[in-house]
């Protein structure tokens, strides 16, 4: 038996295919751990969800950015983006019973046994493990509710931008949602800059990747994360995993297994 983490796939089917393929899964025996953006932007996105959901005993899900977005278009809360591979999905007679799927997965995920806390962005440098976790449950929670459509509506948006324990409603649950699903600079504190995607070296003024802080409080944890693909899977960083290694466009698609932390891909075509 072997625990592997996958990056994002994004409604690339073939190269994940490719990559079981080369892993060697078998559901039987073997775990899935996916980093998020499951869907869009890729060719494959409704043909993906349900290759995965047939395989959902043997898999364990973080919600991405582009997840939550689907799951908002879904309800009719947010229109679709000129770049997403929607539709089909959104058409398919299984569509519900798919996002009912997704609204019950994790933000967060940790295993003591393994040692490993997966996220699909990251997690902000004043948190511990389990703030992260405790913060995660409020929006898995909601997510499972009756109320999911007031919180997908004002899910979108920068601000607040810093945490504070007295943040209540929607702006606490927009913030943490950004934290897990859109960060990659900070400040040391947590104050969150989403303007900027290039890679770790474009940081601006008194911004830096979420990992890179000395006294980071999850630094003695292994964490695994996707959601940025400038990255290319390096962060020079003890105990820190990058896994979106850019397939939907163009770039490969990354497993790491758990046990001896070791890396596989499939190359992509964009």
């Amino acid at each position: 038996m072997a625990t592997y983490a996958i990056g994002d796939i994004q409604g690339c089917l073939e190269p994940l295919q490719c990559l079981l393929e080369e892993i060697k899964f078998n559901p039987r025996h073997d775990k899935l751990w996916l980093a998020g953006d499951l869907i869009n932007r890729g060719p494959d996105t409704l043909a993906t969800l349900r290759f995965l959901y047939r395989l959902r005993d043997s898999i364990t899900i973080v919600l991405g950015n582009h997840d939550l977005h689907f799951i908002a278009v879904y309800y009719g809360l947010r229109k679709r983006g000129k770049n997403d591979t929607l539709d089909e999905l959104l058409r398919a007679p299984d569509c519900a019973d798919l996002v009912y799927w997704l609204r019950q997965q994790k933000l967060v995920h940790s295993d003591p046994a393994l040692n490993f806390t997966m996220v699909h962005a990251g997690i902000p440098p004043q948190w511990d493990l389990t703030e992260a976790l405790a913060r995660a449950r409020e929006v898995e929670n909601v997510l499972q509710s009756d109320n999911i459509e007031h919180f997908l509506t004002g899910m979108y948006g920068n601000l607040p931008c810093r945490w504070s324990d007295d943040l209540v409603g929607i702006d606490r649950l927009r913030l943490i949602t950004n934290y897990f699903t859109r960060m990659r600079f900070c400040s040391a504190e947590g104050e969150l800059e989403l303007q900027t995607k290039e890679n770790a070296h474009a940081a601006p003024i008194g911004f830096a990747p979420w990992f890179s802080f000395l006294e980071r409080k999850t630094r003695t944890q292994k964490i695994i994360f996707g959601h940025w693909a400038a990255l290319e899977g390096r962060t020079n960083i003890k105990n820190v995993y990058a896994l979106d290694t850019g397939c939907v466009w163009g770039g490969s698609l990354t497993a790491l297994r758990l046990e001896d932390e070791r890396k596989f891909s499939c190359d992509c075509l964009a």
